[in-house]
């Protein structure tokens, strides 16, 4: 988008938040770069000048506006909407890839050199791996100084910088404060944290969200010990690169309030990405609900409650062992059959605030596993343990970085795996917002009383309109049946159209 001038002026002269993380407004007179809604007066639009990413504005010299604070921007959707190369790589970027393992450990993931990386970037967002790694590390130290009590030097290793002079220099280039500066412009209030390794924040989204259906299906699908609704926030355990975390998130009106306990901070940025992901966060709901609302049969769904996001997961190959235990049974028995593999072979944490207990067991510790002490179906035991075998073993890979069509191929030769499941794991795991499940049963029935085709066939046909956006259109479906999973326990239930 950045490249058409004229509609980012627009966007910008009316602060149109919709834009926000779609581009960057860079002010040639005052060097500083902002979002499109920001408060101030809009410059003169010979004075702005545009770009894709927060890291090529600093790229070219420009520094944050301190009014806007655009590196809390919610991030681009695009990445969300596409499994190129690009938004491949911007996925892994999120997850900390290039600080653990740099731009060859990046590239390699991608399966491409390392050179035609930093070239699609630059190409496509002005500036390089590096660079948009650093941008992330400069907005990670930004959030722990104005969040945290830490001393500098731990924030700056936590953040992922190399070195304090490293971590001092980028802070000023980036922010034109000194790090002390800026903790000493936070709110009191959000310099709180007492507890190492705790802290709190907020996470940004493009208005509208309905959570209805967001935290109700997270709430209603919970494994015991891994997550929980309590007092009003969903929580949850996270397996994480550095060690392990419990997050706990509270949808407000304008924002997810999350509150995130770590063993060790280096995880930060990987946390936060992943609840991101888990939440949808990034979605752009006016594209989504404005194609959606073209079908004059889905349009009164999505007038009746606008923004539906698709649940996900913070952890791929968790969601994939879980899909299979969900096979063909209840919700609730597939919350105990996942409860007894936490039970028997989940890693133990500690929770700071009590009620979790383990994180969900890696492929690694189910490998092993013995199929007979498995109270399925033997041929789901044989779905379940090839699946657990090729996950541990990395010939079967679920990730950020997945290619979907690749993944859905090297699902479906796996025994047991049927459309439904290869479909769920791609809308829920992989992020794929086109994924469809025709052959869901709540689908179609939902389908039938709207009037709308509802034999699969049929079905797939008439959604061929609302692509890319199938997988919304499955949430506005789903939220038509009175299922656990389109509430929030203690809210009114948001009664589906007549049929």
């Amino acid at each position: 988008m950045h490249t058409d001038a004229d509609r980012c002026v627009r966007a910008v002269q009316s602060k149109d938040a919709r834009f926000d993380g779609w581009f960057y407004t860079a002010v040639l007179t005052t060097r500083i770069y902002c979002r499109p809604s920001c408060p101030v007066v809009p410059p003169k639009p010979e004075n702005m000048s545009f770009y894709p990413s927060a890291a090529a504005c600093q790229q070219e010299g420009f520094r944050a506006c301190k009014r806007c604070r655009p590196d809390s921007s919610p991030g681009s959707p695009e990445w969300n909407q596409r499994a190129d190369l690009v938004a491949r790589a911007m996925r892994l970027i999120g997850d900390g890839v290039v600080d653990r393992e740099g731009v060859p450990g990046l590239a390699a993931r991608l399966g491409y050199s390392t050179r035609q990386v930093e070239r699609q970037l630059l190409a496509e967002l002005g500036a390089g791996p590096l660079a948009l790694a650093r941008a992330q590390r400069a907005q990670t130290a930004r959030l722990l100084i104005e969040t945290t009590p830490l001393p500098m030097a731990e924030i700056a290793f936590a953040a992922g910088f190399a070195s304090i002079r490293t971590f001092n220099d980028t802070v000023r280039e980036v922010f034109a404060l000194a790090p002390g500066e800026l903790r000493e412009r936070a709110p009191k209030a959000r310099r709180g944290a007492s507890t190492p390794g705790a802290l709190s924040l907020r996470l940004p989204f493009r208005a509208p969200l309905n959570p209805d259906n967001l935290f109700g299906h997270l709430i209603a699908t919970a494994v015991p010990g891994v997550e929980e609704w309590r007092d009003g926030a969903y929580r949850r355990t996270l397996r994480l690169p550095y060690g392990h975390g419990v997050v706990a998130l509270t949808p407000a009106p304008d924002h997810i309030a999350c509150r995130l306990s770590l063993t060790d901070l280096r995880d930060l940025t990987i946390a936060i990405s992943r609840c991101r992901r888990m939440l949808d966060l990034d979605a752009d709901p006016v594209a989504v609900d404005g194609q959606l609302s073209a079908d004059p049969l889905l349009a009164p769904l999505v007038a009746k409650a606008p923004g539906r996001r698709v649940p996900r997961t913070v952890d791929e190959a968790e969601f994939a062992v879980r899909a299979v235990l969900g096979q063909q049974v209840s919700t609730a028995a597939a919350r105990t059959h996942a409860a007894r593999l936490v039970t028997a072979h989940g890693e133990p944490v500690d929770d700071p605030e009590g009620g979790l207990t383990h994180l969900f067991p890696a492929p690694e510790a189910l490998a092993a596993l013995d199929p007979e002490a498995l109270a399925l179906p033997r041929s789901r035991r044989t779905t379940l343990t090839t699946l657990v075998r090729h996950l541990a073993d990395g010939s079967l890979r679920l990730g950020v970085e997945s290619g979907w069509q690749e993944a859905r191929a090297r699902l479906t030769e796996l025994p047991g795996f049927g459309p439904w499941t290869v479909e769920v794991i791609a809308m829920r795991a992989l992020g794929d917002p086109d994924a469809f499940l025709p052959t869901d049963l709540g689908i179609r029935r939902a389908a039938e009383e709207l009037g709308l085709p509802h034999t699969p066939a049929a079905l797939t046909q008439r959604a061929a309109a609302w692509r890319p956006w199938r997988a919304y259109a499955v949430q506005y479906l789903w939220a038509t049946g009175d299922h656990p999973v389109n509430t929030i326990p203690g809210t009114p239930a948001t009664p589906g159209p007549p049929a």
